[in-house]
Order: C-alpha cells, then sequence, then structure tokens
C-alpha cells in the first residue's frame, strides 16, 4: 500500500488572504472576540511566529501579538473552498478518505506503481489544488496511514515528504512521542514520567516496560504505530464528514437550563443544514470547555439516521447532563455535532 495524507496549510486563514490579499501582509487570527471569550481556530504562519495556535483563547492570542488581525470565521465559504479542492484531488487520485474539511488520506497505490511515481502524482496533486484555488497544501507519503500523517506536518506550507518502504522506523524514531496519533495526554504522561519521549524510545520498549506503562491492546497499538506497522487501509464507505455548532459565552455557565436552551438552538441549526444537504446523520456529540480549558466531549450513536432537531436537541442535552455528572462545573463553551453522516431516503408505498 502507497498512501498520501494530505493537509491544506493554514486553511481558514488562507481561504480569507485569498478573499482579502492585504491581510498576507500581517498576522491574521481566525477566531472569535479577542476582548471577550473567543478561541482561535486557526492562524497564519505570520502570526504562528508568534506562538499562536489553534484552540488558544483569542485573548491570549492578542497578548502574544498586539497588532495581529483578528476576522471571525466563515464556514459557509470554507466549504465552498474545501469542495473545490476535494473535486480537484479527485481528478488526479480517485479513491479519497476525508478525515476533515481540510485533511484526508489519498490512495496512491491505484495511479503509482512506486514511491518515486507517488512522488510524482503528490506533486501533480499540489499543483491542481493551487491551479483550482490558489492554496496550497503539504503531503506525506508512506506504506502507512501513521507514517504519512507525521510526514505532511514536516515541511510546512507546501512541502512534500516521503518514506520509501524500510525507512519508516528510522524517520519516526526522533520525533516527540506527542506526536503519534493515539497518544493521549495520560499515555503521555505515563511514557514521559518513564523516560520515553521519543518515537523512537516508544518503538524500543522491551514487552514488560511496555505492558507496565500502557496495558491492554493500547500498548501494542501504538509500539507497533512508533515502528511505521499500520494495517489500516482508506475507510470508503462514508467520508468521514460532519456538521458542528458552538458557542463560547462571555462568563462561565452553569445554569443547566440555560445551556440546554443553547444546545437545541444549535440543533435547530443543525437540522437546517441536514435537510438543505437531504443527509442524515446518526451520531450527536456534545462538547463542552471548562473555564479552566479543558475539553469533554459525549457522544451516541442512533441506529437508524435522523434530520430532527427536537432529536438533535434531546440526545445534546442527555449527553451534556451525563458529561456534568462526571464533572460539574460552569462552562465556558458548549457545542453539537452531528456525524456517521448518509444520504436521506423518502421512503415510498407500494
Amino acid at each position: 500500500m502507497i498512501v498520501a495524507h494530505l493537509d491544506l496549510d493554514a486553511f481558514f486563514a488562507a481561504v480569507e488572504e485569498l478573499e482579502d490579499p492585504e491581510l498576507r501582509r500581517q498576522p491574521l487570527v481566525v477566531g472569535g472576540d479577542p476582548h471577550g471569550r473567543g478561541v482561535v481556530a486557526t492562524a497564519n504562519y505570520a502570526a504562528r511566529r508568534f506562538g499562536i495556535h489553534s484552540a488558544m483563547s483569542a485573548a491570549e492570542a492578542l497578548r502574544r501579538c498586539p497588532h495581529a488581525v483578528f476576522v471571525r470565521p466563515r464556514h459557509h465559504l470554507y466549504r465552498e473552498y474545501s469542495k473545490t479542492v476535494w473535486e480537484t484531488v479527485r481528478g488526479v487520485v480517485p479513491t479519497v478518505e476525508r478525515t476533515g474539511i481540510d485533511e484526508g488520506y489519498l490512495d496512491m497505490s491505484e495511479v503509482a506503481d512506486g514511491f518515486l511515481r507517488a512522488r510524482a502524482v503528490a506533486e501533480a496533486v499540489q499543483a491542481a489544488v493551487r491551479a483550482a484555488t490558489e492554496l496550497t497544501c503539504s503531503l506525506g507519503v508512506a506504506g502507512s496511514k501513521v507514517v504519512a500523517k507525521i510526514a505532511s506536518d514536516r515541511r510546512k506550507p507546501g512541502g512534500l515528504t516521503v518514506v520509501p518502504a524500510g525507512r519508516e522506523r528510522a524517520f519516526l524514531a526522533p520525533f516527540d512521542v506527542r506526536l503519534l496519533p493515539g497518544v493521549g495526554p495520560r499515555s503521555e504522561e505515563r511514557l514521559r514520567a518513564a523516560g520515553v519521549t521519543t518515537i523512537g524510545a516508544l518503538a524500543a520498549l522491551p514487552d514488560a516496560d511496555l505492558r507496565r506503562l500502557l496495558p491492554g491492546k493500547l500498548g501494542s497499538l501504538l509500539r507497533d504505530r512508533a515502528r511505521g506497522i499500520d494495517p489500516r487501509g482508506l475507510e470508503l464507505s462514508t467520508e468521514r464528514v460532519s456538521y458542528s455548532h458552538e458557542e463560547t459565552f462571555e462568563q462561565d455557565i452553569a445554569d443547566s437550563e440555560r445551556l440546554h436552551g443553547e444546545l437545541r438552538t444549535m440543533a435547530e441549526r443543525l437540522a437546517e443544514l441536514l435537510r438543505r444537504d437531504r443527509m442524515n446523520a446518526r451520531t450527536v456529540t456534545t462538547k463542552l470547555r471548562y473555564g479552566d480549558f479543558s475539553i469533554r466531549s459525549r457522544s451516541t450513536t442512533l441506529a437508524a439516521g435522523t434530520d430532527d432537531a427536537a432529536t438533535i436537541g434531546d440526545l445534546a442535552c442527555a449527553l451534556l447532563d451525563r458529561a456534568l455528572r462526571d464533572r460539574p462545573g460552569a462552562l465556558r463553551l458548549v457545542g453539537v455535532g452531528v456525524s456517521s453522516l448518509e444520504p436521506f431516503r423518502q421512503l415510498t408505498l407500494v
């Protein structure tokens, strides 16, 4: 298998720069109100030099770069650009697994018989996207998803990194262990406490140490990935596309009735989007951000998809209540997302 991971460079910010070329000359932050409770969605590379990154509070971004320009996200615009990008990509590599509005995996095996040819195809993808949209993208090409994803981030923006077969473990070895997909905060904490700070160190862990630090299947999975072993193929039965909406509050809110009201309003908006696109969703996710910026999310999946606002709202509220039972507290942000999308099918009577 040869697979590529494609990542559009600073996508939201890049689109805003295309819409207003004057923004290219200055640090740009796409996100919420820097004088309120806003959060950074993304930043251009000029802003990133000041240490600004996604999920940072907009107020902190302003503190780090007082002369930055802040703009509110325009998701409808980003969806239009994204649609053009992926239609263009499929014109070069037909089989694609989208994992987000700005990233996804490409099955290079069907258009390339080796890594040399795969590099040429990846360059063709970059050129096609740039010609169609003026956007740049970075690609990583490898024999597995995990290596391709890490490789795509190595030479941003507009970079291309190819990791041929047999070079995976050596390529991954020097990187920080937190960059390995699947290493969460708890796993990272355990590994660092044991002196395992690089992917190479994780790859070299003996079985006994691995079982002690990361018991169960997770340890074996992560060590395999650290060695470049990842048997996952592209998921093509349905693209992992979702709709979501979230709200950041001026002051933290603990009143469950008000939080429920916010969620039901969001559910109405999501239902409108689903009906507009003639889609149903089987999975509903509620996102919570506490005052200390920690995030919790809870999800549930239905047996059959829905576009009903009341159903989505009921599930979102129940998930919120469940999360707050696990960890009570006032919330800085709540959000609702729907995923596991499937085309709406009208039932007919025969």
